[in-house]
């Protein structure tokens, strides 16, 4: 928790606006969408002030204030769906309104303070209509009481499938993420949460977005299970020129993997929340992208039209790879996106940051679309958002592995190993058929190269040398595997920085 509560800087400003607050109004996503539009049509508002003595606090004292689980939205009712609040302070200074909504007539729910225990802090001034950090919500996933998710910090929010532990996170909206300048960070202004029923499987709940340079409106239907789903609906609008906006953004953290040297003084030999970028694409091609510790930031765009899904998969579920009994690596969800309908022309752009540790997220994904509607129409998009562990895996053989090292015995030359594995493929004996194709980008050139059948779990092998050009330009590197005329795998695509 620690980490999330570091790194979801609620930096940024933005205006708590004018809502749909009356018992008689009637709510539904064309009203927010409506209401998104108005406020991008004034300009942008600072929001009031959290008291200062709040924003005052330690991490360590802010963790002090615990919410009251006794008052958790909908317990008494015993509401399969609760919800509970976060309050203002340390980091997290932007308040948030919540309301209910029930046969489409919404309802505030106004901050008090005995939703909270102080433990020993010295509580000073709250203000009578001051808001909240953000919600957490309930549902037994595993167990009576468990948590589902939580919306906490700009525009961040993560969810929980069964078994997982929480991981990685994802954004409403990301702004100049990467590129030169700082980066904007929308921020939930105010949610919606629909009234469940007795016996709801399905929780909806609504956002509004604001930030200097965009408002929004969104839908959350969320399904708790195995494999958690959000159909997400968002109307994004414009108030300024924006260099790069990305869509339906991921973001996650890689510390170190398989791929990446062992530091010294650490027991664990992997430590990352996702381990590579997936990619299904509109052509009908999955990829793979392992993911990187750097020295520098590298963004890689993969261009593409209508795209089928990407993600942030934590593939390597092996707990002996990871070896980290608190943090629970193995069980970090991943989180696939799936469009709904045609998103044209676009990119999936992938940020790498370097980390010198493991409680900064250092990893952006997100979709970035080829044209943006101009100010005072609306950026329309579609997703469900599924938060899994296993369930998304391409139907062909599928990387399971990326090692990169020396070779002792040729000097100067750059060894990688690539494992490749799946239904088929194991159950082939070694086949001279099969064949890896490789490809190398300028700044090196292939050396050798070979395919072996991996006797001891059925996996196959390719393995190749590489020798650089000396000018240290990074090198593209694809591979898969094919039995002519048919292909075998995703494929492998990976950067080498020399």
């Amino acid at each position: 928790m620690k980490r999330l509560l570091l790194f979801l800087l609620a930096v940024g400003a933005t205006v708590l606006a004018p809502s749909v607050r009356a018992a008689d109004d009637i709510f539904d996503f064309e009203v927010l969408r409506y209401q998104a539009k108005m406020l991008a049509n004034r300009p942008y508002a600072l929001p009031p002030p959290v008291p200062d003595w709040l924003l005052k606090l330690s991490y360590d004292q802010h963790r002090l204030i615990q919410f009251n689980a006794g008052r958790s939205l909908w317990r008494r009712e015993a509401l399969p769906f609760q919800v509970q609040f976060f309050h203002p302070g340390y980091i997290f200074n932007r308040q948030v309104r919540v309301n209910t909504v029930e046969r489409r007539h919404v309802r505030p729910v106004p901050f008090d303070r005995d939703f909270f225990n102080y433990d020993t802090l010295q509580v000073g001034a709250l203000p009578a209509n001051m808001g909240f950090a953000g919600v957490r919500l309930l549902y037994p996933l595993n167990h009576p009481g468990d948590e589902l998710g939580v919306f906490l910090g700009a525009s961040y929010f993560r969810f929980l499938c069964e078994r997982a532990f929480y991981g990685l996170s994802a954004r409403g909206l990301a702004l100049n993420t990467g590129v030169s300048g700082p980066e904007e960070f929308p921020v939930f202004t105010e949610f919606w949460i629909e009234r469940p029923t007795e016996d709801a499987k399905v929780l909806t709940v609504y956002a509004l977005l604001d930030s200097p340079s965009a408002t929004g409106a969104f839908r959350f239907v969320i399904t708790p299970g195995a494999d958690t789903v959000m159909h997400v609906r968002t109307a994004i609008y414009f108030r300024a020129d924006v260099g790069v906006v990305g869509m339906a953004p991921l973001t996650s953290m890689f510390w170190r993997g398989e791929n990446a040297p062992l530091p010294t003084q650490d027991f664990r030999p992997e430590v990352h929340d996702s381990d590579g970028l997936q990619l299904f694409t509109g052509s009908g091609e999955w990829l793979w992208r392992p993911l990187r510790a750097v020295r520098a930031p590298h963004v890689a765009m993969f261009g593409d039209e209508n795209p089928r899904g990407f993600g942030l998969m934590q593939r390597d579920r092996n707990f002996e790879n990871y070896q980290d009994l608190e943090a629970h690596y193995h069980l970090r969800p991943s989180a696939w996106v799936e469009p709904v309908g045609n998103w044209g022309r676009g990119a999936v752009r992938l940020l790498e940051l370097p980390t010198e540790n493991e409680f900064n997220d250092n990893i952006v994904a997100c979709w970035v679309p080829e044209k943006l509607p101009p100010h005072g129409e609306a950026l329309l998009l579609e997703y469900r958002l599924h938060w899994c562990l296993d369930q998304f895996r391409p139907p062909a053989g599928l990387v399971i592995g990326t090692r990169h090292g020396h070779s002792p015995n040729e000097t100067g030359l750059e060894r990688f190993v690539v494992d490749f594995d799946g239904t088929y493929l194991s159950n082939q004996r070694a086949d001279p058929a099969i064949e890896p194709v490789l490809t190398v980008g300028e700044g090196a050139k292939l050396v050798h190269s070979a395919l072996h059948k991996n006797i001891y779990n059925g996996s196959w092998r390719v393995s190749f040398a590489l020798q650089p050009d000396g000018t240290g330009r990074p090198v593209e590197l694809r591979c898969f595997l094919r039995k002519p005329p048919h292909v075998l795998t995703e494929t492998w695509s990976y950067l080498w920085q020399p």
